[in-house]
């Protein structure tokens, strides 16, 4: 690597992480409350479409409750919807908490849109986050609790969620 490339990835890495720590209070209010469970995201291999500042992938997930009543599966997909995305070969598994104010195992209320603010970085194996809201009327909040990734790239902005029942 030439200096301006290790100047560049450092530059991408700095932004990210002022993004990161930024997130709080941009995120904005949500009304949900109770942490209902988890749910893990993993990235569908070689469906990624990259346009600079706009990207998506297509992800699968798995949603645990925490009293364990049962597990829903999701399809869907996420990517930065307004930003830069300047990641090639990217593997990522986004892990989520998820807030809600009611929620009832086995009812796919999960299923919607989401949006709000993220950012990764990774040269090999990198990290990242993204906290987002939405769904029935923003009572569901997914906040980040690990983002792992493999590839080269940085990527920040807004960013989005995607899913729906996988049955």
């Amino acid at each position: 690597m030439n200096k301006k490339s290790i100047l560049n990835i450092t530059s991408g890495l700095v932004m990210v992480l002022s993004l990161i720590l930024a997130m709080p209070a941009i995120a904005g209010k949500s009304t949900a409350g109770t942490k209902i469970g988890l749910m893990t995201c993993q990235t569908v291999p070689h469906s990624g479409v990259s346009l600079l500042i706009h990207s998506t992938v297509d992800i699968k997930c798995r949603f645990e409750s925490t009293d364990g009543s049962g597990v829903e599966r999701y399809i869907g997909e996420t990517g930065v919807a307004l930003g830069v995305d300047l990641s090639s070969n990217i593997k990522k598994e986004l892990i989520y908490a998820v807030f809600a104010t009611d929620f009832k195992s086995g009812s796919y209320k999960l299923a919607g849109k989401y949006g709000g603010v993220g950012g990764s970085a990774s040269v090999g194996a990198g990290a990242g986050a993204q906290i987002l809201l939405g769904s029935n009327n923003n009572s569901i909040s997914l906040q980040p609790v690990i983002e792992g990734n493999t590839g080269i790239g940085v990527s920040a902005g807004i960013t989005y969620l995607y899913i729906e029942p996988d049955r």
